[in-house]
This record gives C-alpha cells, structure tokens and sequence, in this order.
C-alpha cells in the first residue's frame, strides 16, 4: 500500500503477531499434552478454569483494547505525546483490576468453582489450580496492557520475543514439575499452576522494560500515577463496548462449558483437546485480523478512509484461505492427533465429530473477526458489541441449551449453535463495513501541530 509507514504494513505487523500467537497456542498445547500424563479430570480442571480466567480477563482488557486502538490512531495523526500517555494510564488501570481480580481467586477458588457448576469429583484440583494460578492474573493484566501498546506503535516484534523465552521457560518447568526431573520436585498439577505463575512473573519484567522505551522519550516510573481524564475518557468511549463484545464472548463460552460439565466428564475432557486442535486452525487468520485493526485504526487516525476500506478486504480474504486449509488438514489428522492426548475411545470419537464440524466454524469465524476488528478500529465498536449481545445470547448460548440439552443433541448441538452464531455477527458486519457509515464517523484526530506541542502536553 502506498505512503504507509513500512512497520504498519500487514506483513509487517501480521507475521509477529502469527509467531507470537502460535507459541502461545503452542504453549496451551504443551500445557494440555504434559497434564494429561496426570489424569483426564486434571486436562478437565486445566481447560474449565482457563475458561473462567478468559472471562475475568475482559474486566481489564477493555481498558488495554480501547487504549490500543487510540494509540495507533494518535500515531497516525502524529500525536505521539497523547498516545504515550494513554499507554501509561492502561497500565495502571489493568493492573489495579487484576490486583482485585487475583485477590478473589486466591481466596475463594472453591466457592467459585462450585458456582460455575464444576463436578464434585474435580474439586480438590479445582482449588489448587485455580487459587495459585488464579492468583496471577494481576500480572496477565499488566501484560495485556504493556503488549498492547507496545504492538499498537508498530512494534509486533517485540511480543514475539518475550513469548518464545517464556515459552522456554514454561516448557523446562511443566517438564520438571509433572515428571520429577531438573532438580524440581514432581507437584503434578500443583507444579503446572507454579510453572505459569512463574512465567507470567518473567515475562511481565521483561516487557516491562521494553515498555518505558516504547515511545520517543522513555517512560519514567513516577509517571505511572499520572491521569488525563479527558484522555482516559476517549479510551472508555471506544474500550466499553469492546469489553461488553469480549465479555459477551467468553462469558457464553464460560455458559457453554457449564453446559457441557452437564454432559460429562469424558465430553468436557473432549472440548478442551478440541479447544486445542482448533487453536491451530485459526491462529494465522487471527493474526492477520489483529494486525489489520492495528493497520485501519493507523490509516483511519490519518484520514485514509479509502485505504482502510480496501485493506480490509484484503486481510479478510487471506485469512479465509488460510483458516480453510488448516481445518481441513487438522480434521484429516484429527483421530490421529487426539490419539497423542488420550487413549480414551469415546474422547477421540467426540473429538473428530466436532473437527469435522469445525470446517464449517472457519470460515464463519474468519469473517466476524477481520470485519469485527476493522469496525473497532475506526471506533464502531457500538455496533460490534449491539450484534454480539443478540447473536451470542441468544443462538451462542440460549440455543446450545436448548438443542445440546433439552434436546439431547449434545456437543454435535451445542457446536452447531456456536457455528450459527458466528455467521450471523460476520455477515451483519460485512454489511455494516460495505455501507461505509462509518466513514463518517467524527473520530479522525487532527494532526499533532509539532513538536512543541507534545512537549507542551508532557509539561
């Protein structure tokens, strides 16, 4: 594209992004592959309570979100200054609401369980795994917050390589803990939730550090207490819905486990390798997505409209192909890869069934997530979160009850409810996005009037 800053092209920005993802992915793929050599009902607790942290998180990442987008808007405009600021007080706010968030889980992660309709036989890991793990989610809200920024200024890169290190890390400790090897004591479960904490601890240092020279002047420790309320303003604005969209999202996942928990044990274990396998099939369609917000919102904060339009296409048609292919090949490796997880029959039975239904998931999901992060990042995210509250709710969630439980369906039920549900929020936005209303949106932001001025705002 043509008079766009190299750093915010989408190969630019998507290919870290893809490399950051699929060590993540690849790290709750080792996560599941080690503690499944402790027990089934261990992979169970481990997917179920990951369920519960991702729904707790949205608490904080409205704030990272919304602030995110408004820095690559400001640095498309040219106002450095405004954007520095906004990162500074995500951060804070994150990390205040995480303190909170750790706090409960660290105290009452029984009592949590049992809400959330976890089976009596998984308690006792329930507790373990969920108040030492739980207890960390102070620091998932500070990373959020630092990786946010930082990718947000054009810097993908760096992300990238905190999450191989920490991947390292987490690897030589799951092993360690789970088998008794390196010198570490075998804690089975109890040392999986250790080994996490104790990365997020690492990688939360180090982007910490990347973090204070992530602008054009470093960023001292004094300034974290610093408060632009106006500012701040313009990051709830566009962050609320996001977090409400976000919050609808894993809150109806949150539902659709408890729903599954219903049918079983063996069901639960089977959507949480399915969780795994899925992962891998989507991630560079993901990351294409993710780094087209990051483009539009760019584009967008400097008034290039037309650009932002077509690059979205663009990005939304690579991702397609891309997510088809790798459906298709997980699915034809799908009895085989289940087999690495489980020799359980009926598990891998369940899990092929849903791999097939997953090449139709896809494409339906690639759609609502190109359209969906373009929309938030020319700050529609009005909109994005008006069709999330409908269609997730109700077809998502109401729907999975009704066909997976009442009507004895089951997982096949609950999964075609899930497909149904992605469709519709994609096509609405695909509408949405070929209207071209929000062209005429009263979000572009005049550009900086030099460098005295940020230096103005700084004083």
């Amino acid at each position: 594209m043509k008079g766009i800053d190299r750093k915010f092209t989408l190969w630019a920005l998507a290919w870290p992004i893809f490399i950051e993802v699929f060590l993540q992915t690849l790290l709750g793929t080792v996560d599941t592959l080690m503690v499944s050599e402790v027990s089934d009902d261990a992979v169970a607790v481990v997917g179920f309570s990951n369920q519960l942290f991702n729904a707790l998180m949205t608490l904080f990442i409205t704030v990272a979100s919304g602030a995110g987008i408004l820095i690559a808007q400001r640095i498309g405009a040219k106002r450095e200054e405004d954007a520095r600021t906004i990162a500074i007080m995500s951060v804070t706010v994150s990390g205040a609401i995480g303190l909170a968030i750790s706090a409960i889980l660290y105290l009452w992660p029984q009592a949590i369980a049992r809400v959330l309709q976890m089976p009596e036989d998984l308690m006792p890991l329930a507790d373990t795994y969920i108040s030492i793990a739980g207890g960390g989610m102070v620091l998932t809200a500070v990373m959020a917050a630092f990786s946010t920024a930082i990718r947000n200024t054009g810097n993908t890169k760096g992300p990238m390589y905190v999450i191989i290190g920490v991947n390292i890390v987490h690897v030589v400790m799951n092993y360690g803990f789970i088998y008794g090897e390196l010198g570490f004591p075998q804690w089975g479960l109890t040392g999986v939730a250790i080994s996490t904490l104790a990365s997020r601890v690492i990688a939360s240092a180090v982007l910490l550090v990347m973090f204070l020279h992530a602008f054009g002047r470093k960023i001292t420790l004094p300034e974290f207490l610093r408060f632009d309320r106006k500012l701040f303003g313009e990051v709830m604005r566009i962050g609320w819905p996001l977090g409400v969209n976000m919050s609808c999202w894993v809150f109806t996942q949150l539902l659709i486990y408890t729903f599954i928990a219903m049918l079983g044990a063996a069901e639960l274990a089977a959507r949480t390798y399915m969780n795994t396998l899925e992962s891998f099939c989507f991630m560079l369609g993901y990351s294409f997505a993710l780094a087209l917000q990051i483009q539009v919102a760019h584009l967008f904060g400097a008034s290039r409209t037309r650009d932002a339009y077509q690059a979205t296409f663009r990005a939304m048609w690579i991702g397609l192909a891309v997510v088809t292919v790798n459906a298709l090949v997980i699915y034809l490796m799908g009895g085989w890869l289940l087999g690495h997880f489980t020799d359980d029959n009926e598990i891998i039975a369940i899990g092929v069934t849903l791999l097939g239904m997953n090449l139709l998931l896809q494409p339906g999901k690639m759609i609502n997530m190109a359209l969906g992060n373009a929309l938030n990042a020319v700050g529609d995210t009005r909109f994005v979160m008006y069709i999330s509250l409908g269609s997730m709710w109700a077809i998502a969630a109401g729907c999975s009850y009704l066909t997976g439980i009442s009507l004895g369906w089951g997982l096949v039920g609950i999964y075609g409810c899930m497909i149904a549900d992605e469709y519709l929020r994609g096509l609405l936005s695909l509408r949405r996005w070929r209207s071209r209303t929000w062209m005429t949106r009263k979000s572009h932001v005049p550009a900086d009037s030099g460098a005295a001025a940020g230096e103005a705002v700084q004083a």
